[in-house]
């Protein structure tokens, strides 16, 4: 399949009531979008990372009454899991999208890699992008503009992630759905391009990271 772009029927995916008729709506309607999204950034990330990229898509398995307000698609260098591993999403609530680099909570080298952000932040800051934003829930759409956040309170986030037993980290873009809708496949693929290679700083510090943390 060809991806051409997340539209409105995607998006009210997340108004459909109850969670087997939403679980299907996802697998129908989404899931065939991410496994063409997968198919294009996993060579991508591979490249731009230098590690092998495998792509995850999120299933809900867990879920038992609650439908899933959002849903993703996951690169990360493990076939078999990416929750524990600092990894890259494609993903959807029903009032955006949004592409991240991502730390969650099973990470665990996450105290280290709060430790070097501490230390780089001066240079990592200059290198990601004024208008990209932050998350330290992966479950909330609520997010954190960097440029209307002072160093101060990027240090003590990054102090959070390395003290907080479910801290987490996630840096990217969201893109609303009108505008969403408004992009063709390639355009929304180009930005996302663009979007993982200002991210690439912070992967590369989880690398470090993670080697220390061995």
């Amino acid at each position: 399949m060809t991806f051409t772009g997340f539209n409105d029927t995607d998006f009210n995916v997340f108004s459909i009531n109850g969670l087997d008729e939403r679980m299907e709506g996802l697998k129908s309607i989404i899931r065939p979008k991410f496994e063409a999204l997968g198919t294009h950034f996993a060579p991508t990330l591979s490249a731009l990372t230098g590690d092998e990229m495998f792509t995850h898509i999120a299933k809900h398995a867990r879920r038992s009454v609650n439908p899933p307000n959002d849903t993703w698609v996951a690169f990360a260098t493990n076939k078999r899991g990416y929750k524990m591993l600092p990894h890259f999403q494609i993903g959807l609530w029903g009032t955006h999208v949004f592409a991240w680099f991502a730390l969650i909570y099973e990470a665990p080298m996450k105290a280290e890699y709060g430790r070097l952000l501490q230390e780089n932040w001066s240079e990592i800051r200059a290198k990601i992008p004024g208008d990209f934003v932050w998350s330290i829930d992966h479950m909330k759409p609520e997010v954190l503009k960097q440029s209307e956040f002072s160093d101060d309170e990027f240090q003590a986030m990054f102090t959070r992630l390395q003290t907080v037993k479910k801290a987490e980290l996630l840096c990217g873009i969201t893109i609303n759905k009108e505008d969403s809708a408004k992009m063709s496949g390639d355009e929304f693929i180009e930005k996302i391009e663009r979007t993982f290679e200002a991210l690439m700083p912070l992967y590369k510090l989880s690398q470090e990271a993670s080697l220390a943390n061995v």
